[in-house]
């Protein structure tokens, strides 16, 4: 393996690991499907890394990739089909850092987000990140005003979720 690019992508990635479990935590409902997605999404981050070219920010390629993993497993009929077998990134060195919250109030949003489509899950997860609506467009593949339309229907989605729960 190339340990320049082993560096170069350990660097990228570290930072902005707590994004992954946001995607992981949104996506999945228990700790062991939370570190098996966790565990594939950055296999398909560090597969696809040799591509990051740096034409957008490092962060908005890492959405982009996590989002469209963890949609594309968890669209399937037979969810959970991890593929990360065959990959051995031990070599990177990197230490996985639980993500863990407590507040009452985070663990309804939560449950109200699992009921979200896979796109209002993502709209909003970037929502809560403070993304610019061109920035959500760009991870989306949609318009900025597209992406307006769609954050403004699914917040007001989760807001009825969260209410009647």
């Amino acid at each position: 393996m190339n340990t320049e690019l082993e560096k170069n992508f350990v660097d990228f990635f570290k930072p902005n690991q707590r994004l992954i479990h946001k995607i992981c935590r949104i996506y999945t409902d228990n700790t062991e499907d939370h570190e098996d997605l966790f565990q594939e999404i950055t296999v398909q981050l560090w597969r696809s890394f040799p591509g990051f070219k740096g034409e957008s920010k490092f962060s908005t390629w890492m959405y982009k990739v996590a989002l469209n993993t963890a949609m594309t497993l968890f669209r399937k009929p037979q969810r959970k089909q991890w593929k990360y077998s065959d990959v051995d990134v031990s070599s990177l060195k990197m230490e996985y850092q639980a993500y863990e919250d407590d507040e009452h109030k985070l663990k309804k949003m939560y449950k109200a987000i699992h009921e979200l489509s896979d796109v209002e899950k993502a709209l909003i997860m970037m929502y809560l990140e403070d993304k610019p609506y061109k920035e959500i467009g760009e991870i989306l593949g949609i318009t900025e005003g597209n992406a307006r339309v769609k954050m403004n229907r699914a917040k007001n989605n989760l807001k009825t979720k969260i209410s009647t729960k």
